[in-house]
């Protein structure tokens, strides 16, 4: 019986070996449009499949393969004596290899400017069917979506066939490839639709890299990156020297990324365990870093810090002193890349967008078991027009500038969060505490005598007067508070007999 193969592919890289091989073992080749023209060029004879089909190709190429004559020649199971009956009587020959790859629909919508019209039309519709069909009769046909699988099959023919699991391996990368591709499409619609929540969710992301394992050694883990959006993050850094990075380490560098751009000024940020235990701003970068890193010199050892200007050799040479895991900046001078990369387990990241702020629309996801939790990402800082003066003493100009930069690292420590702030450096920062007084606590135990003349940022309302009583005994001057709680008077007041100026921002920022 007459052995043959289908191939239409928008990736030409390959295929023209592919098939001239496959001709070779005997295989008769089947095409369309431009994968015929690029199979003829290099010297393989081609069967149209309009010749297949009885039909020609029409509406702008849009109907090509869709026919029985194709598809039943894929679908047909050969152990089957009446699908191969009905075969004969139809006149229908067997596709035994289906090679395809998709309409570039991904590489279409990253195009600035692309048009919805564009992006519709790249679209694939009879590719995906053909590739379904040939995974669903995976048994007697294999199917290739994959150039980088080409080699491999081809060895297994030539040494007498593709065995049944591998077979299985590549039907399975279809359904994954088509769920990906129909993701990808869906996904983009619904942006154009602004349904940021529709009744079923799906998204799709491609594997960036494995990792040796997860938070812990006995959990397997690997990082997926999302299509498009990526300028600014972390998965658009380039790793330039040190050790791959680990679940642990991705975790905690996005968090650095995260606050970093939340400043203008020359601002150096430390993270450990993906809480901030430093976070400095200054006329240069080199004092804005050993602001962050005398905040708590103690926890930024081992941590990560976040740069957001080219690091030189001067700031190079404060950062090797820190014996850190991570350095991320937007660029580096030669010298400073020589300093740091004499160490060669420190990690250098290199990410020249990473002060762009979040973009709009982008949601933000927490996998629980059972489910998925989608928001908008908190994307709000500090906003002076919105601040509300409670308490009979207004801050100074001088406490308003230090309750801004505050609020805008209070924002990214886990909740309860306290943090405290003077001389545009954190003195204090109390994370993730189930007590917010407990939190303040330990705020000020950081900060020491520090916490004089500080300010207090507390990322939601008191309940109670305690943190305002504990914020006054160490010395602080004005605190900054979304307010909103029944007993809101009682911190006001409290504010009042300490001294302590005290805004309300009517806004909380809870991070868990």
């Amino acid at each position: 019986m007459k052995k043959r193969a289908l191939f239409s592919v928008s990736d030409k890289t390959g295929v023209s070996e592919f098939a001239r091989r496959a001709a070779a073992l005997g295989y008769e080749i089947i095409s369309t449009g431009g994968t015929q023209k690029a199979l003829e060029e290099a010297g393989v004879t081609v069967v149209n499949v309009s010749s297949v089909t009885g039909f020609p190709e029409c509406l702008d190429g849009r109907l090509k393969t869709l026919h029985p004559a194709i598809h039943g020649g894929i679908l047909a199971v050969r152990g089957s004596r009446d699908h191969m009956a009905q075969l004969e009587l139809l006149n229908i020959d067997l596709i035994d290899i289906v090679v395809i790859n998709l309409y570039p629909f991904k590489q279409t919508i990253l195009r600035e400017g692309v048009r919805l019209d564009e992006a519709i039309e790249n679209i694939d519709i009879g590719g995906p069917a053909l590739i379904r069909s040939a995974a669903k009769n995976w048994p007697d046909v294999i199917v290739a979506v994959d150039p980088s699988d080409y080699d491999g099959i081809l060895e297994q023919l030539e040494s007498g066939g593709v065995p049944r699991e591998r077979r299985f391996e590549l039907a399975c990368k279809v359904f994954e490839h088509t769920a990906h591709y129909d993701a990808l499409i869906a996904e983009y619609l619904r942006r154009q639709t602004g349904n940021c929540y529709p009744d079923i969710f799906t998204v799709t992301y491609e594997k960036a890299q494995e990792l040796r394992y997860g938070e812990n050694p006995h959990q397997t883990a690997a990082f997926y990156r999302e299509i498009g959006g990526l300028q600014g993050s972390l998965a658009k850094a380039e790793h330039l020297h040190g050790k791959e990075m680990s679940f642990c380490n991705i975790n905690d560098a996005a968090a650095a990324a995260a606050i970093i751009k939340e400043f203008e000024r020359p601002c150096a940020v430390a993270v450990k365990h993906a809480t901030p235990c430093g976070v400095g701003l200054g006329g240069s970068l080199l004092e804005a870093f050993r602001k962050a890193r005398d905040a708590d010199p103690v926890s930024i050892y081992g941590g990560i810090v976040a740069l957001n200007r080219v690091c030189d050799a001067g700031v190079a040479e404060e950062l090797d002193k820190a014996r850190l895991d991570i350095v991320i900046a937007p660029g580096y001078t030669d010298e400073a890349l020589e300093l740091l990369t004499r160490k060669k387990n420190i990690r250098i990241l290199l990410l020249e967008n990473l002060c762009d702020p979040v973009p709009e629309n982008t949601l933000d996801f927490k996998k629980v078991q059972g489910g998925l939790l989608i928001q908008e990402a908190d994307r709000t800082t500090f906003d002076p027009a919105a601040l509300k003066t409670v308490t009979k003493r207004e801050p100074t100009a001088e406490e308003v500038s230090a309750l801004d930069f505050a609020w805008r690292v209070c924002k990214h420590v886990k909740s309860n969060a306290i943090v405290l702030a003077r001389d545009g450096m954190t003195v204090g920062i109390g994370p993730g505490q189930v007590s917010r007084v407990t939190a303040a606590e330990i705020a000020v135990r950081y900060a020491g005598e520090r916490a004089k003349g500080s300010v207090m940022a507390s990322d939601a309302y008191f309940p109670f007067p305690d943190c305002v009583e504990a914020a006054g005994a160490a010395g602080v001057t004005a605190v900054i508070q979304p307010g909103g709680s029944v007993r809101d008077q009682e911190s006001v007041a409290a504010a009042d007999r300490l001294g302590i100026a005290m805004v309300f921002t009517g806004e909380r920022h809870f991070k868990h």
